[in-house]
């Protein structure tokens, strides 16, 4: 068994945007505990997201992160999954190309 790699944030050059229809945009508001965040999203819901274990292990989340949320399919305005957190240097290449606004 080899020793499982763990990236760093300077490992992570590549920039995602939201892909798939309902993914979108939000800031962490709060931490609530164990995997569970406040954002607030783009189309100014506050959904409660859960952080997936892809996530929870390898990126640390804290709060006015900047990143991508998916709403569930059932409980559209209350809940959520995160699916990837922005750095500070990818959080001001999105707003110089104007995919989030300056004051989000």
């Amino acid at each position: 068994m080899g020793k499982r790699q763990v990236k760093n944030e300077s490992a992570l050059k590549e920039i995602r945007m939201p892909e798939e229809e309902g993914e979108m945009f939000g800031r962490v508001i709060k931490m609530m505990g164990g995997e569970n965040v406040m954002v607030k999203c783009e189309d100014n819901v506050a959904r409660r997201g859960r952080i997936r274990g892809k996530l929870k292990r390898r990126v640390w989340i804290r709060d006015n992160d900047i990143v991508i949320i998916a709403p569930w399919d059932f409980g559209k305005e209350e809940r959520g999954d995160i699916l990837w957190r922005y750095t500070l240097p990818q959080v001001q290449w999105l707003k110089e190309n104007k995919h989030i606004p300056l004051d989000f």
